[in-house]
């Protein structure tokens, strides 16, 4: 009996084991892939592997990053690096007269060969990187001179770009807006032309190490035909390089991006000039308006100097504060001078006017105190008139009494007070010939007001002419 229990132990073990060996080559099938099964009539062939699934080198490895210092430039100790450059400018942002600067956006591509880049590769195609990859190998090191701002795009990713060939050559492209400084001239504002220059120079590596120049010559440079500005017309781009050199480090090659704007001369005349002509004419309305309406000149002359002062206090807070004249001062200063004068020549008519009226006041003041009663034994009481004659009636009655006979004493008593009569009657007919002279000049101060409507106008073309023929 037992020896059958025992029989039948061994063959359960072995058929458990046989279970286990199936289940563990069906699980090694499972990570190996499938198994290869051989169909009727077909040859059996091997599966190509994975590529997925195999091993890949790290770029660090393909390049042989880590084989070299890459802190030293190409051919450190040899000739100078030849690094050439060229620029694609994708928009002039903006021109602040105030700060003198302008804002660009570009595209900024170098060109170098370091062969401790290269790498063997069956098709010669190049190889791609981004940003991260900069940090680890040699860059040159260009920098804007005059910068004030500058800073790489980063949306959505640093907007870098490394791309290295198998036999070393490298291209390095980044894409950076630069605010520079532009020294500005605007003696002839607003109808300047301005030339600026973006300048490119390496900041550490003299000429001896590192030789910066323009890949393609003036070609190297290109724009965007939409690029625009309110206020300028760019009129060209051209490129140009010299050595700079700094006493205390050396010399440098120094590249420069050049432009020149011209300004748009249409918005200052709307803002400017039109306006400031509209306040000169407006101020020659006055010499039209009766000199004794004062309240009329005085507003209008007042108006005119207030606007002229707050259109050239509001060109002058758009300007930096230069320490020469500008065209535009010249224009708004004399269109100021001349509504000025205008008001001081309303000034200088009435107070002529008031002068005269005092005068002509006085002059009937005192011939009503000349003026005497008629003791020539007349019927009647002469009266002498406003100014400083008698009526016909009483110069009548005179005559037919100076004709008349007399006896002795009353011919003497007559006589003297006809040479009263007649000392007053002079006297009278003298400061009558005064007044007729001064009231001929009061009514005569209109010929300023006359004299001003022509002379004013004249000037003022005359004015024009010459300041549109000398900065035109």
């Amino acid at each position: 009996m037992m020896p059958y229990l025992i029989q039948l132990l061994f063959f359960v073990l072995c058929l458990i084991l046989i279970g286990e060996c199936r289940k563990h080559a069906t699980r090694e099938r499972r990570w190996t892939g499938p198994v290869e099964t051989q169909k009727h009539g077909t040859a059996l062939t091997k599966k190509p592997p994975d590529v997925t699934k195999s091993k890949k080198l790290k770029t660090e490895q393909i390049l042989r990053v880590d084989d070299h210092d890459f802190t030293m430039r190409p051919a450190f100790a040899g000739p100078a690096v030849p690094v050439g450059v060229d620029v694609q400018v994708e928009s002039l942002d903006s021109i602040s007269e105030v700060d003198m600067d302008f804002t660009m956006t570009l595209y900024l591509r170098h060109y170098w060969k370091d062969e401790r880049l290269s790498f063997t590769s069956s098709t010669n195609k190049s190889m791609t990187f981004d940003g991260r990859l900069v940090k680890k190998i040699w860059v040159p090191d260009v920098f804007f001179v005059h910068s004030k701002r500058s800073f790489i795009h980063d949306t959505t990713t640093d907007n870098i770009m490394l791309r290295v060939f198998p036999d070393g050559h490298v291209l390095y492209s980044l894409r950076v807006t630069v605010t520079a400084a532009c020294n500005m001239d605007f003696s002839r504002f607003p109808l300047d032309s301005q030339t600026c220059s973006l300048e490119l120079e390496s900041y550490a590596y003299t000429d001896e190490d590192l030789m910066l120049y323009w890949k393609n010559g003036d070609e190297s440079l290109s724009t965007d035909e939409k690029i625009s500005l309110s206020q300028f017309m760019i009129q060209k781009f051209h490129t140009t390089s010299r050595l700079a050199f700094y006493s205390s480090t050396g010399w440098y090659n120094r590249l420069f991006i050049n432009f020149t704007l011209r300004r748009h001369i249409f918005f200052f005349l709307l803002q400017t000039y039109f306006p400031a002509t509209l306040m000169v004419m407006l101020s020659w309305v006055s010499f039209w308006i009766d000199r004794r309406a004062v309240p009329a000149r005085v507003s209008l002359g007042i108006t005119t100097v207030l606007t002229m002062s707050t259109i050239i206090t509001g060109v002058n807070a758009s300007m930096p504060r230069v320490s020469y004249i500008k065209a535009v001062d010249i224009y708004l200063w004399v269109s100021f001078v001349f509504v000025f004068l205008s008001v001081l020549e309303y000034a200088a008519v009435n107070y002529l006017t008031t002068v005269e009226e005092r005068r002509g006041r006085k002059y009937r003041e005192r011939m009503r105190e000349q003026s005497l009663p008629c003791t020539c034994g007349m019927s009647h009481t002469g009266t002498m008139m406003g100014d400083g004659t008698y009526s016909e009636a009483d110069t009548n009655s005179l005559a037919g009494y100076t004709e008349a006979p007399m006896v002795h004493e009353e011919e003497h008593e007559k006589q003297e007070h006809m040479v009263v009569h007649l000392s007053v009657s002079s006297e009278s007919t003298t400061t009558k010939k005064k007044g007729l002279r001064s009231f001929r000049i009061i009514k005569n101060t209109h010929t300023i007001d006359k004299y001003s409507r022509s002379f004013f106008p004249g000037a003022y073309i005359i004015f024009n002419l010459i300041y549109w023929s000398v900065y035109c």
